[in-house]
């Protein structure tokens, strides 16, 4: 990501107000793991991009997913066609402090973070997803590079949502520690997509950091 931003008091104000419910990084990063075994009653199931099973990880908010009144598709796709990702838009509200999507083949944007598609003239578009371990695929996993530890989007590269075109500016590396403490990039700032997963490990083990992708409207 670029240097820090300077921004009007306005926007640093909702800042603040924004990280008071930022345990954010919990369900953003939420770990989802490929499987074959039966989960339990309450466990949060779904469907990778490949088809396989898969489950929430028991660490991760299932309650938050069930409250946060997902729609998986609004009706637009999510295009980033330098690494071939076109999965459906859906929404979703954080809860408690959390966002943990509930399903595993979708983006979402986060409703009460942000402004909405309509507005993205004037603020920040926030957009979430799973990325899967274990074998399985989720949106996530098209934006990363394991091996490398960092984006796979570079910059220049399109994003579109709708009608909407969005171009890359950069990425960022931030650990599930500290990216809810993040003015940067938690601000709404006018024209800006921020694209947000979770980075997986080369070794399978549970991710412990965030890939932030963040663009500015073209139209």
């Amino acid at each position: 990501m670029t240097a820090p931003r300077t921004r009007p008091r306005t926007a640093l104000l909702w800042t603040i107000a924004v990280l008071a419910a930022a345990t954010l990084v919990v369900g953003v990063v939420g770990v989802v793991t490929a499987t074959t075994g039966a989960a339990s009653p309450t466990a949060i199931t779904g469907t990778s991009l490949d088809g396989k099973q898969v489950t929430l990880d028991p660490g991760e908010s299932g309650t938050a997913a069930s409250a946060s009144n997902a729609v998986a598709d609004t009706g637009v796709q999510l295009v980033v066609p330098s690494v071939g990702l076109e999965v459906p838009l859906g929404e979703l509200d954080a809860v408690d402090g959390q966002i943990t999507p509930p399903g595993f083949s979708e983006a979402y944007r986060v409703r009460n973070l942000g402004v909405p598609l309509t507005d993205r003239a004037d603020g920040t578009v926030f957009v979430v997803m799973h990325s899967l371990r274990n074998g399985a695929i989720g949106p996530g996993n098209l934006l990363i590079d394991v091996d490398g530890q960092r984006s796979e989007v570079v910059v220049g590269s399109s994003v579109r949502i709708g009608d909407a075109r969005w171009t890359v500016t950069g990425s960022e590396r931030i650990t599930k520690a500290t990216v809810a403490a993040d003015a940067d990039v938690w601000a709404d700032e006018p024209g800006r997509l921020l694209l947000i997963t979770c980075l997986q490990r080369p070794d399978g083990s549970p991710s412990v950091d965030n890939v932030v992708i963040e663009a500015t409207l073209d139209r």
